[in-house]
């Protein structure tokens, strides 16, 4: 079942998310996922949640595509980029769903 991750982070470091970003969209694709949409902060409208710069939602074939892409070794160097080029990540996973019904079903 696909799954997808919202990456929300402001830039901390140009360089490094630059170097991560020139090798991520391959890494990923081979690893079973697709980004779905690339956004920059507009607004807070509502929410508690401290805006961030960087929206990035990438659809995961699976929970395992994602891990796989997470806990690749060979990958190790590439994160370290991510995480030296961001901050105030968030990083949240989301199942897919056709629709909202499973979501309001009294149960």
């Amino acid at each position: 079942m696909p799954v997808y991750a919202l990456n929300l982070f402001d830039i901390a470091n140009r360089d490094e998310y630059l170097a991560y970003s020139k090798r991520s969209p391959a890494e990923v694709a081979r690893h079973g996922g697709r980004v779905v949409a690339l956004g920059q902060f507009r607004e807070s409208v509502t929410g508690d949640i401290a805006p961030r710069k960087v929206l990035i939602l990438v659809e995961w074939e699976s929970k395992d595509a994602f891990d796989g892409y997470c806990n690749d070794p060979d990958l190790a160097d590439l994160h370290a980029h991510r995480e030296n080029g961001s901050s105030s990540y968030i990083w949240h996973l989301f199942d897919r769903l056709d629709d909202l019904r499973p979501l309001l079903t009294v149960v």
